[in-house]
């Protein structure tokens, strides 16, 4: 019954239709039948993919709160970790991630997002050790080639690795300003300007608001190309 009466909900967030899903699940009657923790796993869901953390912290919060159904629950951790992580709450981020893994929940994805956090508090050391358990894991998880390379661009380190991986993570995610980025900003490093401006330019163009985009080229416009 309870199913049947979140399918089109379910059906609405499985073919990527966030917004008509949100609404679906808002539009539940509290007496509707369904598992109300079913309904917060998915407006929390739904919330994240829209880029609305305050409102998904909310739910998925709850979802952990209750601990009716471990997969989800370490899902919805890792969730609250990232945003966290993205909203500047490291200390709380910290804490969710260290949750994850006492439980065993050691992704590539956990150790990206570990790597991430480390590096938002100039731990480089850790920064890497976890980007590159997240590789050895999976070679392929985007943010991990990502996110090594822009490190080992930001640190001067093995910068011939740094512009491969960045290439990978530009050909897997042509449409990324974070990838674009990281990959002018690894030209930079390397001296190659006219290259360098070609993918911060199109970073820019992806994500005009973004700070870091903006340093670069400045910092690029300072080297005279």
């Amino acid at each position: 019954m309870a199913d049947n009466i979140l399918g089109q909900g379910i059906s609405l967030y499985r073919q990527k239709s966030y917004t008509g899903a949100l609404s679906f699940f808002l539009s539940l009657p509290v007496d509707c039948g369904a598992d109300k923790n079913e309904i917060a796993y998915y407006l929390g869901l739904c919330y994240t993919k829209l880029q609305r953390y305050d409102d998904a912290l909310l739910y998925l919060e709850q979802v952990v709160t209750s601990g009716t159904h471990l997969e989800r629950t370490l899902q919805c951790r890792f969730l609250l970790a990232v945003i966290y992580a993205l909203s500047g709450r490291r200390r709380l981020a910290d804490f969710e991630l260290n949750k994850l893994l006492e439980t065993g929940y050691m992704t590539p994805s956990v150790y990206a997002a570990i790597a991430f956090v480390a590096w938002e508090q100039n731990d480089t050391e850790k920064c890497l050790a976890y980007y590159e358990k997240s590789l050895e894991e999976n070679p392929q998880n985007l943010t991990s080639m990502n996110g090594l390379g822009y490190v080992l661009a930001c640190e001067d380190k093995d910068l011939t690795r740094a512009l491969s991986l960045c290439k990978q993570a530009v050909n897997s995610a042509p449409d990324s300003a974070a990838c674009l980025d990281s990959l002018g900003w690894v030209y930079y490093k390397l001296g190659l300007y006219d290259d360098s401006r070609k993918y911060l330019e199109q970073a820019e163009m992806l994500d005009r608001d973004n700070p870091i985009i903006a340093e670069h080229i400045e910092m690029l416009n300072k080297a005279g190309r």
